[in-house]
């Protein structure tokens, strides 16, 4: 079936068939609400810069209070087509009167070739524009990524072909050209606060280093340089100190760190000679292999602290330390985890989002960076991340169960007000979306685990329905009880809403290896490539949906992307018994070794692990897969190689097993184009209504 039948098929299906209980509206309804992103403060107070994506067309956005916390947003951008064209790397100028930012190539692979998934002829560039902000036409600077605008506001850095490329602000006029060249991946580019010197990471596969240019005589300084790998620089005030993370190397045969790991450490040195000191180590144990949060790692406050994540006590939590040295101080006790961070402008205090009190949300609090106990800053059923402080007011990022993730303020007396509802279509039907339900259930090993599920409008008729089962991918996310704070998982959000209003019980698993349930369960043992420990959460999911009487448990159905594309098809090869039909989106389906496998001298261990690997492989479940599947992917997936869905398929037409296929040429793993999305969940909806909503008897097949 071609691309093009599928659509025109689809369309037909959506525009001729309506549910039986009232709730009508599409897929492209359910995923037109506007999705915000990339929150960034200004430096004038009371005012913040952010991504729109509204239906694939991506805009630059402000806002701007007034001292009674009125809101002046502004649409900065004027970019008016779902052209697959991404926008990140927002900056401001230090005048507030400018933003850079990024537009084109892949965010997450930025040093990858630009994905041109409108087959334009001409190509397509990754461009860093410059916007005023007050609106008008931006203009490019060059061609790159990851800008960093000078404090003196007198040039924008980048990186580009390999190197550091700069762009004067002014004249208009003036070319990008290439400021230097350093051996290895160089990323997080860093200004001092002077202006006089510029910061990076110099990566170089088993090991990094923290570089130094001074701009003044282009001399560059590495930093206490070791066989560790070095990352996130951060400045010190006075612009003559920098610390940063420091991470041994893996010993041999080690993939990459579990539970425990040589201990990472936080080193301080000093930026014109190089001389520098690890001021703190991790001890040995939980916590010595080091964890990332969303977003900085690493803060430098006013009063001369350190602020970072360490998972001592089997959570993500925030310590404060000493720029000095000394004991480590937690900030945030307690079983939860914290998600990103961020210093408010006195220096002295840090905002952040954590699932305190409410494991399937998130919510803000803040902390003193000296310690004291943390202050609470919003609650209720929204899901609320990403906080910025601008003087008067925090503006942040919200969901809940029926709105995506948009722009919030919360001004100095306590009241939030979203910003831009205006964006919100009128005929996005938010408001008939039902509020998921948490619901523990046990894996088949007794592992609890969390999820949600989504019940139709009819689920108390007294009848059976048909449910599905999703899982998510990463495998490090976790779902929430509303629209997801990642783009992706706010699409996946849509579609379970759109499948409940369709009749189906949808239950959204949090299986072991994902996030917000503390170290443990992340680091589940044997999990993935090591054992697939998952499959336990895969059965439990399903005994837990045939044990509910609401539940035709003959038409049981399970869908994801990426990892959770692993999970359908793990589940379709090892218990077509239970589950009746399924949708794979770009899933793994034979484990391979990993990038940064260092493998060990002993034939005999490398032997196993590759065994080991196979056994937890869908492929290696073939002969016990009955059950249809829909296979989607885009062939420029940089996240999953397009062959592992080739190999399937090949392996599947051989065995004589049902598949469809719906692939998207030039797209990547997490669709660019608005319409890929619309379409890919169409497939979805339509393979699942001829299996399991006109589905006979689980015997005839």
């Amino acid at each position: 079936m071609t691309h093009r039948r599928t659509l025109c098929l689809l369309s037909l299906f959506c525009l001729g068939t309506s549910p039986l209980w009232g709730q009508n509206f599409t897929i492209e309804q359910a995923l037109s609400a506007p999705f915000a992103s990339d929150l960034v403060a200004g430096p004038k107070p009371d005012t913040a810069a952010w991504m729109e994506d509204q239906q694939g067309h991506r805009n630059l956005y402000t806002a701007e209070s007034d001292t009674k916390g009125h809101f002046q947003v502004r649409k900065l951008t004027a970019y008016d087509s779902d052209d697959g064209q991404e926008m990140y790397d927002i900056a401001w100028t230090p005048d507030g009167a400018s933003l850079v930012f990024v537009r084109g190539g892949d965010s997450e692979y930025p040093e990858k070739s630009d994905p041109n998934p409108t087959h334009r002829s001409t190509g397509v560039s990754r461009d860093v524009l410059i916007v005023p902000a007050s609106g008008g036409t931006p203009r490019k600077l060059g061609e790159g990524f990851s800008p960093a605008v000078s404090p003196k506001g007198d040039q924008v850095t980048f990186l580009a072909h390999g190197s550091v490329y700069a762009a004067d602000l002014q004249p208009e006029g003036a070319k990008a050209h290439q400021m230097f060249i350093a051996r290895g991946d160089i990323t997080a580019l860093t200004w001092s606060p002077d202006g006089h010197a510029l910061a990076f990471v110099s990566d170089r596969g088993d090991h990094g280093f923290i570089g130094v240019y001074d701009v003044a005589t282009g001399r560059i300084q590495y930093l206490s340089p070791s066989t560790a790998d070095d990352a996130d620089p951060v400045w010190s005030s006075d612009s003559r100190r920098i610390a940063f993370i420091r991470v041994p190397g893996l010993p041999e045969g080690s993939s990459f760190a579990r539970r425990t790991a040589p201990p990472w450490s936080i080193c301080v040195a000093d930026a014109s000679t190089g001389e520098g000191r690890a001021i703190w180590t991790a001890d040995e144990g939980p916590g010595s292999s080091f964890r990332e949060i969303h977003g900085t790692e690493l803060l430098w406050s006013k009063d001369d602290r350190l602020i970072f994540p360490w998972e001592k006590e089997g959570w993500s939590h925030l310590y404060s330390v000493p720029a000095e040295g000394g004991k480590a101080e937690l900030l945030t006790p307690g079983e939860f985890e914290v998600e990103d961070m961020q210093l408010t402008q006195d220096g002295h205090s840090i905002l952040y989002a954590s699932n305190q009190s409410d494991i399937d949300r998130r919510h803000l609090w803040s902390v003193s960076t000296a310690g004291g106990k943390p202050q609470q800053l919003t609650s209720g059923n929204t899901i609320d991340v990403a906080p910025v402080d601008t003087s008067h007011s925090i503006i942040y990022l919200r969901s809940d169960a029926h709105t995506p993730l948009r722009p919030a303020a919360l001004l100095s007396h306590g009241a939030t007000t979203d910003l831009t509802p205006q964006l919100i279509p009128s005929t996005f039907p938010g408001k008939q979306f039902i509020a998921p339900e948490q619901v523990l259930l046990p894996a088949a090993d007794g592992l609890p685990l969390h999820g949600q599920i989504f019940l139709p409008p009819n689920a108390h008729d007294g009848k059976k329905h048909p449910a599905l089962v999703f899982f998510h991918g990463g495998s490090r996310r976790q779902m929430l009880l509303g629209f997801h704070t990642m783009g992706y998982y706010s699409n996946a959000y849509a579609m379970n809403q759109y499948l409940a209003s369709r009749g189906y019980i949808v239950l959204s698993v949090n299986y072991r290896s994902g996030i917000g349930y503390g170290l443990n369960f992340r680091e589940a043992l044997h999990y993935g490539r090591d054992g697939a420990a998952e499959y336990n959460d895969i059965l439990g999911a399903g005994h837990y949906l045939q044990s509910r009487s609401d539940v035709d448990t003959h038409r049981i159905g399970v869908w994801g992307g990426s990892y959770g594309g692993f999970m359908t098809a793990l589940a379709l090869a090892r218990a077509s018994d239970i589950f009746s039909a399924g949708v794979d989106m770009h899933g793994v389906h034979q484990w391979l070794p990993p990038s940064d496998a260092k493998p060990s001298h002993d034939p005999e261990a490398n032997a196993k692990t590759r065994k080991v690997a196979w056994e937890s492989s869908p492929m290696a479940y073939l002969s016990t897969w009955r059950s249809p599947v829909l296979l989607i992917q885009g062939d420029d997936d940089r996240n999953v190689p397009f062959s592992q869905t080739v190999n399937l398929s090949r392996e599947l037409t051989k065995l004589h097993i049902e598949h469809e296929e719906l692939v998207f040429p030039d797209e990547i793993h997490g669709f660019l184009l608005h319409r890929s999305w619309i379409a890919a969940y169409e497939a979805e909806a339509d393979f699942f209504r001829r299996h399991l909503l006109q589905q006979p008897d689980k015997e005839s097949h």
